[in-house]
């Protein structure tokens, strides 16, 4: 007769734990493509705004299902945010768009990239160039003081399809405005260096037209007052988009005369090749 033996916490069977965890702490919903979330925060964790970290979850053979994220809170903050598409048929943004709070993603601690201060020479006016879920690591650097104490005008340009995928910019645009903490760790009036251009490309919007198009014939400088254009002795620029979106605009800033820089040889542009959306 097999002898029964009491399970104890020693021989119990333990639910699997994702390496890395981290919980989620927030879900929103924007549409029905795009949404963010928040985490909790590695106690150990320290980034430059906008550099990007690996997370996922697991995949249907049991490993880590990894892609790059741009960090969309600043590197202050107690929690870690990030927006996202979501492909239904996507490896992983078909399960990572189910999150809830309570749940846990990984969360690889080893935050790289090349949308940070450090990769550009001083400048008077910095250029963030975003399309779609581009504008997360923007969202990163509009929250760091450092960006209003290097520059004297921050231009955020947003290009996506319809109006509804400019809102998370557009309300945490509106909210940095409005934010007393903010003002207090920045300073008073830090948020009228802030010039927001937002642009529609298929549903009406109070602007139409992509931003690559809008930049050649000069309607953002006409729009926003700049007579000089883009000039490398004043203007700075980061870049975050799709591919052909990131050659594109890569090419428009070289002609103004920009070069594109790196953490190890700063420059007058940075381009991020990693983001996933």
């Amino acid at each position: 007769m097999t002898e029964m033996k009491p399970v104890t916490e020693a021989t119990a069977v333990k639910a699997p734990v994702l390496p890395d965890a981290q919980t989620v702490t927030d879900v929103k919903h924007w549409t029905d493509s795009l949404f963010s979330f928040k985490v909790s925060r590695p106690a150990s964790l320290r980034f430059r705004s906008g550099e990007f970290v690996m997370i996922g979850l697991l995949g249907d053979n049991g490993k880590p299902l990894l892609r790059a994220y741009s960090i969309a809170s600043p590197s202050w903050d107690e929690e870690l945010e990030f927006y996202s598409i979501k492909v239904q048929n996507g490896p992983l943004t078909s399960k990572l768009q189910h999150i809830q709070p309570g749940d846990q993603i990984i969360l690889r601690p080893k935050p790289v990239g090349t949308l940070v201060h450090d990769a550009l020479l001083p400048g008077k006016r910095l250029w963030f160039f975003a399309t779609g879920t581009g504008f997360a690591p923007f969202a990163s650097l509009l929250r760091e003081p450092q960006t209003y104490e290097d520059y004297d005008e921050v231009i955020i340009t947003h290009t996506c399809r319809e109006v509804a995928e400019l809102e998370y910019g557009r309300q945490l645009i509106e909210s940095i405005r409005q934010d007393e903490l903010l003002a207090e760790l920045i300073g008073e009036g830090f948020a009228d260096k802030i010039r927001y251009y937002p642009t529609t490309t298929r549903e009406e919007s109070p602007k139409m037209g992509r931003i690559t198009d809008l930049l050649k014939d000069g309607t953002v400088f006409n729009d926003l007052g700049i007579a000089d254009g883009i000039t490398p002795e004043t203007d700075r620029a980061m870049v975050c988009g799709s591919l052909a979106f990131n050659h594109e605009i890569k090419e428009i800033l070289e002609e103004f005369g920009l070069r594109e820089g790196a953490n190890s040889e700063p420059k007058e542009f940075v381009v991020e090749k990693a983001f996933v959306g």
